[in-house]
């Protein structure tokens, strides 16, 4: 079974390369790191990319509005260099405008002169100074809504799903792959410890954040199967904050969108969305007490499924 792991968001520096280290001896897929306020991503996946070399590395994802087309081409060619060509380009948000970005860059990757006349974008004999390791490095998309799943399908290599309840997850892997093959990646909270109460307690309280501050999850949950649920959190958090607002998450909630619990039933839960039709799912790291101690337990709770 393929299996990657996503480190950031809850993690310092210093710890995401204490993770990459004990992935260094493992048999994993790919390593994720993910840019949201905190480190900056091309230059953690360049660090990660020289500990663990044996993985592949993801940006989880890089958002197109931060940086131009040819910048991000830049980076995406300096790193799959510094990685030897184990890049996987993960790109957001959602709009028409990602189209242009996915046709600039992969133009520019192509080694070619590039003169674009698009909607958005213009370029006039724009080429890289170095030569990219690989012409064509994998893009994927990470998508919510319908349009963004149509258009991920239609232009991407994979797709990046997150917080989706599983059978709606089920039912779009299986519609969407029917009509064309794409590697489907899903990202996962994933909380795993000898202690369920304390992995189960994390677990709400990653999901409650996400509810609480991010409107696209909290509209797309409510929209498939939690409506009430998302905004008992909701409203929870405008009163008083993160400090209660994830217990009002109930473990039917848990169960659909997570992974957490002990080594054995991590595993089965794991195994679910596998069969559900994730061909890469990405287990989002999420400390409990000691950051390296919890990452050992979490990577050897999954080493069995390891390929």
């Amino acid at each position: 079974m393929r299996l990657g792991y996503s480190l950031g968001s809850l993690l310092s520096v210093n710890e995401v390369l204490e993770c990459a280290k004990i992935l260094s001896t493992r048999s994993v897929d790919s390593i994720w790191i993910p840019e949201t306020w905190g480190m900056e991503g091309f230059s953690m996946m360049s660090a990660v990319s020289r500990i663990a070399k044996n993985a592949k590395i993801g940006s989880s994802i890089v958002n197109i509005y931060s940086r131009s087309p040819s910048v991000i081409a830049m980076g995406a060619a300096t790193l799959d260099t510094i990685s030897e060509g184990k890049l996987i380009l993960g790109l957001g948000t959602s709009s028409d405008l990602i189209v242009q970005y996915v046709e600039i860059i992969r133009l520019i990757l192509s080694k070619n002169k590039v003169n674009y006349n698009g909607k958005f974008f213009h370029l006039k004999d724009f080429a890289l100074l170095i030569k990219p390791t690989r012409n064509k490095i994998p893009v994927y998309l990470a998508a919510v809504n319908q349009k963004m799943v149509e258009l991920t399908w239609n232009v991407a290599d994979g797709v990046i799903f997150y917080l989706r309840p599983f059978s709606e997850l089920k039912d779009t892997i299986q519609k969407m792959q029917s009509k064309k093959k794409i590697d489907v990646a899903s990202q996962f909270i994933t909380c795993v410890s000898d202690d369920k109460e304390k992995a189960v307690s994390k677990a709400k309280k990653t999901l409650a954040f996400y509810i609480s501050v991010a409107k696209i999850y909290r509209d797309f949950l409510a929209k498939n199967g939690f409506k009430k649920e998302t905004e008992n959190v909701y409203q929870e958090f405008l009163k008083s904050g993160l400090t209660s607002n994830f217990e009002l998450i109930p473990d039917s909630m848990l169960e659909s969108l997570t992974i957490c619990g002990d080594a054995e039933e991590s595993r089965k839960q794991l195994k679910r969305f596998v069969d559900a039709g994730v061909n890469l799912p990405i287990m989002q790291f999420n400390p409990i007490g000691d950051a390296k101690e919890s990452f050992e337990f979490l990577v050897s709770a999954f080493s069995e499924v390891e390929k």
